[in-house]
């Protein structure tokens, strides 16, 4: 009996062990198999890159790509709050025309042949004063060289100085507080030399930065691999960032397609929204149908992109009778000849803000909610058509508005409200690049437009306005000139204190609301479906898409 027992012992002990073993091996397999899943966030986008090369970052599809390859010296936080990146510190002389930059050292460019051993190196200041000078040079033709118009210049060198290898100088011309935030763009993204001209006009699709991941594959027009760059130098909570293990964007044209494939799970993120399914997914008020609160989530926020209609003032540039544009009583009378709210609730699901503050939109410091220029008043309206000489739109010119087929029920909208006052407007469909060339050259006399913020401060919004920036040379499509608002843009460049720099701002907007070069429509929202299984994607107004803290 003592025998049988010390062998049934035996038996269990040994049981026991294998147990033991047998769960550590399959926690080991567990282990390794969750180290072998790999992390890939996927998006659409519909609109197709034509180039990875940071200096032709000119559009959002581009913008998105190259953010996720590249650095610059600065960068910008959710809350468009300027932070270092590649730069931990700097400074601003106290006349505001000199920048010095303090470069951290452990910042390395991405493998490439170009290199020695195929591997990348530290990133000098020399770089950005590479970077810089490319950028501007007139043989690349980039359309960020405007960026830097304002950098002194001795006998055509500009004064981008590195004095040793983590310091960099920067002069400009005249004070411009806006400078800081242009250099956020990614256009001002630094890029090695030796890689560039290794690769010649190849860099476009062979991309070398400094970025949260590395370029592994673009396939043009059907999908573009990025893939985790294990050497990045920004750390969040002692983590190397960034999480995930890759991105895979596709390029299906049809939002509808893509649509589909976001609610089939196969895309991770889509934004912005289609009139095609806005009814299925939003309700009137703009906010998520119940039957997806389960599946997705919807994160929305104020961007930095003002609608608008604008008016050619120059009746030198234009052909036959233009009075209807010129006359300013008549541009104050559209302007509250209709209802914004109603424009937003029905032809947008609420999506957007009414455009009744100015051409600085919501999500700027210098915003303010409380100057309202034009909210609907047909009595109003109709008083300026008569003050003009045409009581009841009697006698008054033809007035034709020239528009892309995107925005035609927003006009044919505009176009039934203001017929109430006797205002004969007709619309004029063209396609963009059409549209965008006769703006350009100063041929359209009433157009839609739109205008995106390239840097977080009003002054890029004012700056259509400023006399010394008319189309084709600036973006001043209107060829709206006063004295007294170029005088306070001047004034406003000059000036460093952002309380008062903003006060300067408001004032010009007064001055150019109550001239009325534009009919504001409405300030737009950000609008990001996210998968629930996705967290850490963040928004902000400059709808910047910033991948490496995202975690899936």
């Amino acid at each position: 009996m003592e025998k049988t027992n010390i062998f049934v012992n035996l038996i269990m002990k040994k049981l026991f062990l294998f147990l033991v073993l047998f769960g550590l091996f399959c926690q080991s397999c567990r282990q390794g198999a969750e180290k072998s899943v790999k992390t890939v966030f996927k998006y659409n986008e519909a609109a197709n890159i034509t180039s990875l090369d940071p200096a032709f970052a000119r559009d959002q599809a581009i913008i998105w790509a190259t953010n996720q390859l590249f650095n610059g010296l600065i960068q910008l936080d959710d809350r468009l709050i300027i932070r270092p990146c590649i730069a931990r510190s700097w400074e601003i002389s106290e006349d505001g025309k000199i920048y010095t930059f303090h470069l951290r050292r452990d910042v390395s460019f991405h493998p490439s042949p170009a290199f020695p051993g195929s591997q990348g190196r530290i990133v000098v200041a020399n770089d950005f004063v590479y970077s810089f000078n490319r950028l501007i040079d007139p043989k690349l033709a980039s359309p960020g060289a405007w960026i830097f118009d304002n950098v002194k210049n001795k006998n055509g060198k500009y004064e981008f100085q590195a004095p040793n290898d983590s310091t960099l100088k920067i002069e400009l011309k005249q004070p411009f507080p806006p400078f800081l935030g242009l250099l956020s763009t990614q256009y001002c993204s630094v890029v090695p030399a030796e890689v560039v001209r290794f690769y010649g006009p190849g860099f476009r699709n062979h991309p070398i930065g400094t970025g949260p991941f590395l370029f592994k594959m673009w396939k043009e027009g059907v999908k573009l691999v990025l893939l985790k760059n294990p050497n990045y130098f920004e750390m969040e909570k002692g983590f190397r960032l960034p999480y995930l293990d890759a991105v895979d964007i596709t390029f299906l044209p049809d939002k509808q397609s893509a649509f589909l494939e976001f609610m089939k799970g196969n895309l991770d993120f889509m934004s912005g929204i289609d009139p095609t399914y806005k009814d299925e997914v939003l309700t009137p008020e703009g906010e998520l149908q119940n039957k997806y609160h389960s599946k997705i989530s919807l994160i929305s926020q104020p961007y930095l992109n003002t609608e608008y209609l604008g008016f050619m003032l120059d009746g030198a540039n234009l052909s036959g009778n233009t009075q209807g544009v010129i006359n300013k009583r008549i541009r104050q009378a559209i302007n509250y000849a209709f209802d914004r709210h109603k424009m937003i609730r029905y032809l947008r699901n609420n999506i957007g803000t009414p455009g009744e503050q100015g051409i600085t939109p919501k999500g700027l410091p210098s915003f303010d909610s409380s100057m309202t220029f034009f909210s609907y008043d047909p009595e109003k309206a109709a008083k300026l058509l008569a003050e003009a000489g045409f009581p009841g739109g009697k006698g008054m010119p033809v007035i034709t508005l020239t528009s892309t087929s995107d925005y035609l029920d927003i006009c044919k909208y505009i176009q039934h409200q203001v017929s109430k006052l006797g205002i004969n407007l007709e619309i004029e469909i063209s396609p963009p690049a059409a549209v965008k060339e006769m703006k350009a050259q100063a041929k359209l006399p009433f157009f839609r437009a739109s205008w995106i913020a390239d840097y977080p401060d009003a002054e890029n919004y004012l700056s259509l306005f400023y006399s010394k920036n008319f189309c084709p040379r600036g973006p001043n499509y209107s060829h709206f000139s006063n004295p007294e608002f170029d005088l306070l843009y001047e004034k406003a460049m000059l000036i460093v204190n952002d309380s008062i720099r903003y006060s300067l701002y408001q004032k010009m907007e007064q001055i150019l609301m109550s001239e009325a070069p534009v009919v504001i429509l409405y300030y737009d929202q950000v609008l990001r479906f996210v998968q629930k299984n996705v967290t850490g994607l963040g928004n902000n107004p400059m709808n910047l898409l910033t991948l490496k803290r995202v975690k899936k």
